[in-house]
């Protein structure tokens, strides 16, 4: 920002107070909410059923990119997402 001499900066501040829904209708994102219900339906009536056999990557599989969808793919994505410990090839002793 050029300074001109005797005159000073002048800062200016908009606060917008909007709810999720509204912001993501603004920015033409689409409505995930009912997904969301599905989604939490699902996993409901699985949970009632008892929890042998429940697994929640089985229920997500559908709508993960390929290179996601298994447990250990999910974990290591996370893990470089959020630099977390990396291992090194030769490190191990």
């Amino acid at each position: 920002m050029m300074r001109v001499e005797g005159r000073a900066d002048v800062k200016i501040r908009i606060d917008i107070d909007v709810t999720p829904q509204e912001l993501r209708r603004f920015f033409g994102l689409p409505d995930v909410e009912p997904l969301q219900e599905e989604m939490l339906q699902k996993i409901r009536e699985k949970m009632q059923a008892g929890a042998e056999g429940f697994d929640p990557v089985s229920l997500m599989r559908p709508f993960m990119p390929a290179n996601m969808q298994s447990m250990e793919a999910m974990q290591k994505a996370f893990w470089q997402a959020f630099g977390g410990p990396q291992k090194k090839t030769g490190d191990e002793g």
